[in-house]
C-alpha cells in the first residue's frame, strides 16, 4: 500500500483527511495543490512530506515556460514557499535542499535538464525512503519479543513514509516474522491519527490492534499490559532529544515511572544535528479549532473558549531507550553514538 504514487509525470495522494470513511485519491496538478495538501494533513508524517515537496517542485516545473535565469530565480521562490508549509518535520527541508543542491549545481543547463534533475532526485529520495523503512524494521524486530504488547502513538506507517513505515514498520516486520504480537494504538487527539489512521493500517494489515484514548495508557502500563513502546519521530537533535505528535512526552514519562523500554524509530534524514537541544526545536501551533472540536464537525466546547494546540512535544533523550534507524540501532550516550552511528 502506498499514500502517494507518482505515474505517467502525475502526482496522486490519498487524502487521509477523510480515513477511515472514505479511501479518497487526490492529484497534486500544481504547488499551491502540494503546500495545501501538507499544510491541511492530507498528506502527513516526516518522511512521506518530504518525498511528497520534492514531487511537488517537479510539478511545479512543468507549470510555466521560464527563461532559465527566471526558473533559478522562482524555482528558490517556490523551495521556499513549501519549506515554510510546515516547520517541525526536518524531512521536509531536508528533502527540498537535496533537491535544491542538485538544481543549483546544474543551473546552467537546460529546462528541459532542469526538470529531469529535479524527477530524478524526488524518485531517488522516494525510493531510498522505501528502503530506509526496510532497514528500520529490519533492526527493530530483533528488539520485539514473540508475544508482545506494543503501544503506539500517532501514526508512522505507510501513511507516513514512502515505504511500510518506521515505527510500524518494526511492528509489520514482527508480525510477518510470525511473531504473536499485540498492539495498543493511542488515539492521538486532537485529530486522532492514532484511531483514523493507525488503527485503520494495522486492521488493513491483519495486525492484532486495540484502540485506546489517550489517557487509558498509564493505566495499562501500571496492568503490566505493555512491553515495550515505539513510535516515530518529527525530528531528532544531536542530543538525542525527539520531536514527535503532542502526548509522546506524556507516554515516555509514564513509560519510564513503569520501567518499560521506549523506542524511537526514524530514518537519518530525521536528525537535526545543528540542534543540540529539543529547546531549539520549532514547534508548530495549529488552530484552535481542531481542540475544540472533534475533526471540524462536532463542536465539543464553548466556541470562544481559548485553546492551545501544539502540533509536537519534546521528549527528552534520557527518556528514550533506544533510537531505531535505517543504519542500526543507537543506544545511550546520544550525544557521541547518534554521530558515529550516522557517519558524520
Amino acid at each position: 500500500m502506498n499514500a502517494i504514487k507518482f505515474k505517467n509525470g502525475r502526482l496522486f495522494y490519498i487524502d487521509q483527511t477523510k480515513l477511515p470513511a472514505k479511501e479518497l485519491w487526490k492529484e497534486c496538478t500544481k504547488l499551491e495543490d502540494g503546500w495545501k495538501a501538507i499544510k491541511k494533513l492530507e498528506v502527513r508524517g516526516a518522511p512521506l512530506i518530504g518525498v511528497f515537496a520534492a514531487y511537488c517542485l517537479y510539478i511545479w516545473s512543468k507549470e510555466f515556460a521560464f527563461s532559465e535565469k527566471e526558473f533559478m530565480r522562482r524555482f528558490a521562490k517556490a523551495t521556499l514557499y513549501l519549506r515554510n508549509c510546515r516547520p517541525t518535520a526536518v524531512n521536509l527541508a531536508w528533502a527540498l535542499n537535496r533537491v535544491a543542491l542538485k538544481v543549483e549545481a546544474a543551473s546552467d543547463k537546460s529546462l528541459a535538464a532542469l526538470r529531469e534533475i529535479i524527477l530524478r532526485e524526488a524518485s531517488a529520495i522516494h525510493e531510498e525512503d522505501i528502503a530506509l523503512c526496510a532497514r528500520i524494521g529490519g533492526f527493530g524486530n530483533k528488539l520485539i519479543a514473540d508475544g508482545d504488547n506494543i503501544l503506539t502513538h500517532c501514526n508512522a506507517g505507510f501513511l507516513a513514509t514512502g515505504g511500510d513505515g518506521t515505527a510500524l514498520s518494526v511492528i509489520y516486520e514482527a508480525h510477518a516474522a510470525g511473531k504473536k504480537i499485540h498492539v495498543f494504538a493511542d488515539e492521538t487527539r486532537p485529530l486522532l491519527q492514532g484511531a483514523r489512521l493507525t488503527a485503520w493500517e494495522l486492521t488493513r494489515n491483519k495486525v492484532p490492534v486495540t484502540l485506546i484514548c489517550d489517557n487509558m495508557a498509564a493505566s495499562l502500563m501500571a496492568k503490566a499490559k505493555i512491553d515495550k513502546i515505539i513510535v516515530g519521530a518529527d525530528r531528532i537533535t544531536a542530543s538525542g532529544d525527539v520531536a514527535n505528535k503532542i502526548g509522546t512526552y506524556s507516554v515516555a514519562v509514564n513509560a519510564a515511572y513503569h520501567k518499560i523500554p521506549f523506542y524511537v524509530a526514524a530514518p537519518f534524514s530525521t536528525f537535526d544535528l545543528s540542534l543540540k537541544s529539543g529547546k531549539d526545536i520549532p514547534i508548530e501551533e495549529r488552530s484552535h479549532d481542531e481542540v475544540r472540536t472533534v475533526l471540524g464537525k462536532v463542536t465539543i466546547a464553548p466556541k470562544k473558549v481559548d485553546a492551545y494546540n501544539p502540533s509536537f512535544d519534546v521528549t527528552p533523550a534520557e527518556l528514550v531507550t533506544a533510537i531505531i534507524t535505517d543504519k542500526g540501532i543507537i543506544y545511550p550516550p546520544f550525544k557521541q553514538n547518534i554521530k558515529k552511528s550516522l557517519g558524520f
